[in-house]
């Protein structure tokens, strides 16, 4: 599976980040430990939500579309 997923600083809650993954707990562990450059200052991560797709094409293109600015829209209305 591949997965879209949310996450929110614990310390921050107004910081949050949206990424991609085949391993959803690594990733996660990753973010949490500084693994990730653009979230190292985040830390420590909590996941919102995720949506899996079975086709990595469309993981991708769903992460694309939340990342823009009508996604944002989106998200802010429906995700967080």
């Amino acid at each position: 599976m591949y997965y879209v997923y949310c996450l929110v600083s614990v310390n921050d809650p107004a910081r949050r980040y949206i990424g991609f993954t085949e391993d959803l707990r690594q990733r996660l562990a990753d973010h949490n430990t500084g693994g990730t450059g653009s979230t190292s200052d985040g830390r420590p991560w909590k996941l919102q939500g995720y949506v899996a797709f079975d086709s990595k094409i469309k993981a991708r293109a769903f992460e694309r579309y939340l990342k823009s600015g009508s996604g944002h829209a989106f998200a802010k209305k429906r995700l967080w």
